[in-house]
């Protein structure tokens, strides 16, 4: 008669990676999220041209951003770039995606 050992299976089954599947937010939360991140980056820069868009097919999870404002200029793109993800940092944590497009007017 064959038997399975545990011994046998148990290192196979450390290796294997558990998946969770986590409920996707509403698109209500993904316009609430929009209008936080447009609100906060509103307040911080005064931008000229704003827009964020949801860009993950309405699940709130990759965003795409444009703002052009004077509180950019000198400043070399990836400082501009910092700037704009510390002043969202919390929304970033709940997301998979971000796109950032920065420019001066």
């Amino acid at each position: 008669m064959f038997t399975l050992s545990t011994r046998r299976w148990l290192p196979v089954a450390l290796h294997l990676r558990r998946f969770t599947a986590s409920i996707p937010p509403s698109p209500l939360e993904s316009l609430n999220k929009e209008q936080i991140i447009h609100n906060k980056l509103t307040e911080r820069f005064a931008p000229s041209q704003l827009q964020i868009l949801d860009v993950s097919g309405g699940c709130g999870t990759f965003f795409a951003i444009t703002i052009a404002s004077e509180a950019f200029k000198g400043m070399p793109m990836v400082k501009q770039h910092q700037l704009v993800t510390r002043t969202i940092k919390e929304e970033i944590e709940e997301i998979h995606g971000l796109q950032i497009k920065t420019s001066i007017q």
